[in-house]
């Protein structure tokens, strides 16, 4: 972006908004924000899953009972996208 004049940027938004209308930009916009939105939450769920617990490493921890599915929303309020989400079960071996 660095190398670009303003001329250049001026015409290269007018082809943008002239393939797309003024109408869709917002609606673009938007769903781009939401699928960062996910994107970002998903990336923290699995670093936090990497993350050794103490609970996990005793041996009461695989007497406890299954935990309910998590949910990820992405976007406050909004609960059209969100889904659960499936947990791996811990293998064990004898």
């Amino acid at each position: 972006m660095g190398n670009l004049k303003p001329l250049e940027i001026v015409l290269i938004i007018a082809v943008i908004l002239l393939l797309f209308g003024a109408k869709k930009l917002p609606d673009m916009a938007r769903s781009l924000g939401k699928s960062a939105r996910i994107l970002k939450s998903e990336a923290k769920a699995m670093k936090k899953d990497d993350e050794p617990t103490a609970a996990a490493t005793t041996d009461a921890a695989a007497d406890a009972p299954q935990a309910a599915a998590r949910t990820i929303q992405a976007a406050p309020g909004d609960v059209t996208s969100s889904r659960p989400v499936s947990e791996a079960k811990p293998t064990t071996q004898s």
